[in-house]
């Protein structure tokens, strides 16, 4: 649903500032790296889901039976990695 899409971002920011905060660094940087984690991590695994759609797959694999392929446990990382390197390098 948007509500736990924007809870899911906002969650992760809230959760970063406090992080950021308890480790003596910035909350602020803390909590947009997150922010930008969670967004890029709902994207991602959007992406591998309009993927399989379009090709008209509904597992990636029968590695882990009823759990979609071993790509379903790791679809939301190839857009959540590259993002969080980028925020972390760009946003310091």
């Amino acid at each position: 649903s948007i509500e736990g899409a924007v809870g899911g971002v906002v969650g992760a920011a809230l959760l970063g500032a406090l992080f950021g905060a308890l480790a003596e660094g910035d909350p602020g940087l803390y909590a947009v790296i997150c922010g930008v984690g969670a967004a890029a991590s709902q994207i991602g695994d959007l992406a591998a889901s309009a993927v399989k759609r379009q090709h008209d797959i509904k597992d990636y694999g029968t590695l882990i039976p009823g759990h979609g392929g071993i790509l379903d446990r790791f679809d939301s990382m190839l857009f959540t990695a590259p993002a969080i390197f980028f925020a972390v390098t760009f946003l310091r």
